[in-house]
């Protein structure tokens, strides 16, 4: 696991830190032509075919690269998302890239911005090897971590015991078994999920979930996980775009006081956590990573972090908004 390194260096009055090793470039908003996060319409081409979507893929990934990125996610679902990342790793060369992806939601977009259904999801022994046979074949020789994708309480899973023996069996074979989160009862799918055994060992020893100064319920159910050894890996770390198009009043003002953008502020937010060993950026432009990063050096005082600590909203309003956002 990765840990906050600060450094000496100082910028005007904003302490520098250096989180690069424990942030990540996920493709959710590159490996498809539709998503739902706010501000990447106008951040991507209008003509997203697919060789423009491996191009811009191609370009974020190099940038992330040169300033030090090591860790890319993925999903089954992220339309070609891992026939990009595949290629790109391929193409470069590079053998020290620690790559994860998940399994569970099948993208059925065919390609299309005005899709009716983009991705369907099944947890299911069968969905599982399907789509692990399919992940295996393009990046089987550097998959590292191997997740359930958006696993709530109500899933299957938990009693499905051939599943469960299968995901262990993966692990057995070297590769991380994980999971991601999502909904307003984050924390109890997190607490239930690291408590399933199969032979008396734990299924899972890596957890995905959604954390930002909006949604924070997972908090208390993440410092326990990284307690106990478990990897645990923030995702959504902007709400979707929310953070950085429509920021509340005191995030921006944040912002402006320090000369930066409230994806930056924001972002900060999440590497404070002493628990967060890995941060996920969903770039879809190299801009907007390059605006991202400043929020991975950036160290905010107590009072900032209380001021944003106050931004918080109830659970099943910001599910809801998030359940009501377009493809788009």
């Amino acid at each position: 696991m990765w840990r906050r390194a600060p450094t000496p260096n100082f910028l005007g009055t904003v302490t520098v830190m250096d989180n690069t090793a424990r942030t990540a470039v996920g493709l959710a908003a590159l490996g498809r032509p539709a998503y739902i996060n706010l501000g990447r319409t106008g951040a991507l081409p209008s003509h997203r075919d697919v060789e423009t979507m491996r191009a811009r893929t191609y370009a974020v990934l190099d940038r992330a690269y040169a300033a030090g990125i090591r860790r890319v996610d993925a999903a089954r679902s992220y339309g070609r998302a891992e026939e990009f990342l595949a290629g790109w790793l391929a193409d470069r060369g590079h053998t020290d890239v620690v790559v994860s992806s998940k399994w569970g939601y099948r993208y059925v977009g065919q390609w299309r911005l005005d899709a009716r259904v983009h991705e369907v999801k099944e947890h299911s022994l069968e969905r599982f090897r399907e789509q692990w046979a399919q992940t295996a074949a393009l990046l089987g020789e550097v998959i590292t971590l191997y997740q359930v994708h958006s696993l709530t309480a109500d899933s299957g899973l938990f009693t499905d015991e051939p599943l469960l023996e299968a995901l262990a069996e993966l692990a057995d074979r070297g590769v991380a078994v994980g999971f991601s989160t999502s909904g307003p009862a984050q924390a109890d799918t997190i607490r239930r999920a690291l408590d399933l055994q199969v032979a008396g060992v734990g299924v899972f020893s890596a957890v995905q979930s959604t954390w930002n100064p909006l949604e924070t319920s997972a908090g208390p159910a993440l410092a326990d996980a990284h307690a106990a050894g478990v990897l645990v890996q923030v995702k959504e770390t902007l709400a979707n775009g929310r953070l950085a198009v429509e920021p509340p009043r005191r995030l921006a003002e944040l912002a402006e006081a320090r000369g930066v953008s409230t994806d930056a502020v924001a972002l900060a937010h999440v590497f404070a956590q002493p628990w967060a060993d890995v941060v996920l950026l969903g770039p879809a432009s190299t801009q907007q990573l390059a605006d991202n990063l400043v929020g991975a050096r950036l160290a905010l005082a107590e009072e900032d972090l209380a001021a944003l600590a106050d931004l918080r909203e109830e659970p099943e309003r910001y599910w809801a908004r998030r359940s009501g956002m377009h493809w788009q």
